[in-house]
């Protein structure tokens, strides 16, 4: 993994590296267990006697809850700050799933998995870890919002593998459980750390940001960012990744299974895509400080389309060279975008109201990923197989890459009269 990008003031790094080392862990524990909903998707199939568009209409629900969260998490990090970010959505993280192993209708598991699971990943995911860090680091900010992006990376290839062998040994609903008591202890942790401080930043930064406060800030409210074109061209980015994304994530390890893996074997996988997933957002960030981040972005997506096109050949032809083609190309490329735009919003969106639009931005990661997963099990039930979902993530995939272009903005990454 890339080295941490270096701070301004030495007395200032470990400070720093500890918050960063905070939102990293945060990411990959509640995007991380969110993501795992792919291995629970079996069991759960199995035990209710549901279709697949009705296990994947959960996560459908869990992942517009993220979107409309992350709206609710970037206006409560503006309000009230960081601390009541992280109380409420491990509350609710630990809460979620201790009753998860319990319920016994779709409706249920759509309130308290998708809704309560969904807004509590957002309330201590993305948001809050892209205005902390933006407050400590102002060399290679980049760098540093991709390593920490990486953390749902870190979280599937962690989480993936130990969810499956904890359903093995135990059974999904004290799988759940025991998620729940880890979001407890994260839960002890919040109540002792020192959030005055981390709220305020690094000490050249917080200076700057209450000068900035007082003489009301250069950047754009949620309300006038809404009317840019920018803005829209970063929600249909998210959007269509995320379609693109999230509509093969979610199956992968079913049609993996329906392809002669082993659960193991395909949970195994899926982790595998993970722990790329880390490599690939790392180094898409770098990549993005030294080369335009069009070109950039538009390498992730002709890997995004390499991954899911190796994968469909599975069905014709089973051959561990190309579940390897899936797994390192998809790897690499899943969420690689999101330290880009992260990024560019930063410098676009600078100002008060930064959180509150990039969380209005993340609403269309929300309803693409719930769109996607939805559309992949539903086509599923009518088509008896994957082909066509496959054909509607690489659709989207051109879609998200040719917003890098045509928006001039974003294309250039500052804006464009």
């Amino acid at each position: 993994m890339a080295p941490v990008p270096h701070y301004d003031r030495p007395a200032q790094i470990m400070p720093a590296l500890l918050i960063f080392a905070f939102c990293m862990m945060m990411i990959a524990t509640s995007r991380g267990m969110g993501e795992t909903y792919g291995i629970f998707l079996l069991p759960l199939t199995d035990h209710f006697g549901w279709n697949r568009a009705s296990v994947t209409s959960v996560y459908s629900v869990y992942m517009v809850s993220y979107g409309l969260g992350s709206l609710l998490s970037g206006l409560v990090f503006d309000r009230l700050g960081p601390r009541a970010n992280y109380g409420i959505g491990l509350a609710m993280l630990a809460g979620c799933y201790g009753f998860a192993g319990d319920l016994q209708s779709l409706v249920a598991f759509y309130v308290v998995v998708g809704v309560c699971g969904g807004v509590g990943a957002a309330m201590v995911g993305i948001v809050p870890t892209q205005s902390l860090l933006s407050r400590w680091f102002k060399r290679k900010r980049t760098t540093a919002l991709s390593i920490a992006y990486a953390g749902q990376g870190i979280g599937v290839m962690l989480l993936a593998p130990a969810a499956q062998i904890a359903i093995s040994a135990v059974g999904w609903q004290s799988a759940y459980q025991l998620a729940s008591d880890g979001f407890i202890a994260c839960f002890i942790l919040i109540l002792f750390l020192p959030w005055r401080r981390i709220a305020i930043g690094a000490n050249d930064v917080a200076a700057t940001t209450r000068s900035n406060i007082s003489h009301a800030a250069p950047g754009l409210s949620l309300g006038e960012a809404i009317y840019r074109l920018e803005f829209w061209g970063f929600f249909t980015i998210f959007g269509a990744s995320a379609i693109s994304v999230f509509g093969v994530s979610l199956q992968a390890v079913a049609y993996l299974v329906e392809q002669g893996f082993s659960k193991v074997e395909a949970a195994f996988a899926f982790g595998f895509v993970g722990m790329l997933t880390i490599l690939g957002i790392a180094l898409t960030g770098i990549l993005a400080e030294r080369f335009p981040r069009h070109i950039v972005a538009t390498g992730s997506y002709g890997l995004t389309i390499a991954g899911i096109t190796a994968l469909a050949a599975l069905q014709f032809y089973q051959s561990w060279a190309l579940l390897v083609i899936f797994v390192v190309c998809f790897g690499l490329s899943a969420g690689a975008r999101g330290p880009i735009i992260t990024a560019q919003m930063a410098e676009l969106f600078a100002g008060r109201g930064l959180a509150s639009i990039f969380g209005a931005t993340n609403i269309g990661q929300g309803c693409g990923a719930a769109l996607g997963a939805f559309l992949a099990g539903f086509l599923y039930d009518i088509t008896g197989g994957y082909n066509i979902g496959f054909i509607v993530s690489l659709i989207f995939a051109v879609v998200g890459m040719a917003v890098f272009w045509l928006v001039p903005a974003i294309r250039h990454g500052r804006a464009v009269s």
